[in-house]
């Protein structure tokens, strides 16, 4: 994992399983805020936060309009349901990778909005906290680490994984994040963890999975919880297991709960 400043152009957003980097132009700010005392009324129950929680965010998205029909941004800003399934990985000084770290929840979008430019049409999606309907609010974390870089696979996995610098097994669960952008069939993913990082030392992680998933025809996405007191090996690496596919395209994170 390479450490130090990065730029813009090595960051990437996906949602629902669309990769839109090459249509924005910005996102963010990525914010994880927990609120001090509220100063509300009328039973201070609820001001569009849970107390004691974080307000996570994955702030507004200034884009290039693209009304291609399968793939572009319209497609997928305009799609039906206004909860985004998303990942934001950070590459460090090159092209996200391994262990580098990785922004993910699902979030609502508010809106979405195209205005005509100079010789282009700009698209602007603004989002609201994380969404607490489709995403349970059992954790206040959103930062975590790449499993796997964009890309496709043919084989399941036996390199080795990462330690992401804890330094050792934790015992408050985590989330399992990932993006399949396409597939030929039916696949599996999972995160796996060890407690020594060596191939044979890997075993999947408890409900750490997608369970069998098809993107032949549509992307698929997830953002999957697990229990908040799930014991995570120090070492992380992904894993897949093919059912009719031979090949997937995907992204996956991980993220531990602290």
């Amino acid at each position: 994992m390479a450490t130090g400043r990065t730029v813009k152009k090595f960051t990437r957003f996906y949602a629902n399983g669309f990769d839109l980097s090459g249509y924005t132009h910005t996102f963010g700010p990525l914010e994880q805020v927990f609120a001090g005392t509220p100063m509300a009324a009328l039973t201070d129950e609820v001001q569009n936060v849970l107390n004691g929680h974080a307000t996570i965010k994955v702030g507004t998205l200034n884009g290039f309009f693209d009304n291609t029909a399968t793939s572009g941004l319209h497609a997928v800003a305009n799609a039906p349901g206004s909860g985004r399934t998303i990942m934001c990985p950070i590459g460090i000084r090159a092209a996200p990778a391994q262990a580098d770290p990785v922004f993910a929840g699902i979030f609502e979008q508010l809106n979405y909005y195209a205005v005509p430019g100079d010789g282009f049409v700009t698209a602007t999606l603004e989002f609201g906290a994380r969404d607490l309907v489709s995403g349970s609010p059992a954790y206040d974390e959103c930062w975590g680490y790449l499993l796997h870089a964009r890309g496709a696979e043919t084989a399941a996995n036996t390199a080795i994984g990462f330690d992401d610098g804890l330094g050792g097994p934790t015992t408050k669960g985590g989330i399992f994040a990932y993006q399949l952008f396409s597939s030929n069939g039916t696949v599996t993913l999972t995160a796996q963890d060890a407690a020594t990082n060596t191939n044979p030392s890997f075993a999947n992680i408890t409900n750490a999975t997608s369970g069998s998933i098809d993107a032949s025809t549509t992307p698929v996405s997830g953002h999957i919880e697990l229990g908040v007191t799930a014991t995570i090996r120090q070492f992380l690496r992904w894993q897949l297991a093919f059912g009719t596919a031979t090949t997937a395209n995907f992204a996956a994170g991980f993220i531990r709960g602290r």
